[in-house]
């Protein structure tokens, strides 16, 4: 059975999920770039999380993946005064799976200004 993948994004400078930030996944080719269609699309939900059916499904296999967190887009839908490009105006995460059956939850807690991504334990 697949692990999938979840994406769980929370806006720490407002202490709120991140809700409306656009988040794309994609697979990593032979020379670690993205390359070809993307695996999910959309914006984080008012849980926080990316729902979308293709990364709880067979979809995910093992190899590389980037999934790209688009902040400064984020940031200025909420008003926020940041400048235009902003300091972080998308932020690109690549990461590989070796083992499928286990989930992979991807934790992304962010500012305009910095972020901090890792595997977490969900």
């Amino acid at each position: 059975m697949n692990g999938g993948l979840s994406i769980h994004c929370v806006d720490v400078a407002s202490g709120r999920v991140a809700a409306g930030l656009r988040v794309a996944v994609q697979r990593l080719g032979p020379d670690g770039l993205p390359q070809g269609p993307l695996i999910a699309e959309g914006t984080v939900s008012g849980n926080g999380l990316l729902a979308h059916p293709a990364l709880m499904s067979e979809a995910i296999t093992a190899g590389g993946y980037e999934v790209r967190f688009e902040v400064g887009a984020f940031y200025r839908g909420q008003g926020a005064a940041v400048p235009d490009p902003a300091f972080l105006e998308v932020v690109p995460y690549r990461f590989h799976i070796a083992d499928t059956a286990q989930h992979v939850h991807l934790p992304f807690k962010f500012t305009a200004w910095g972020f901090s991504l890792f595997r977490g334990g969900a």
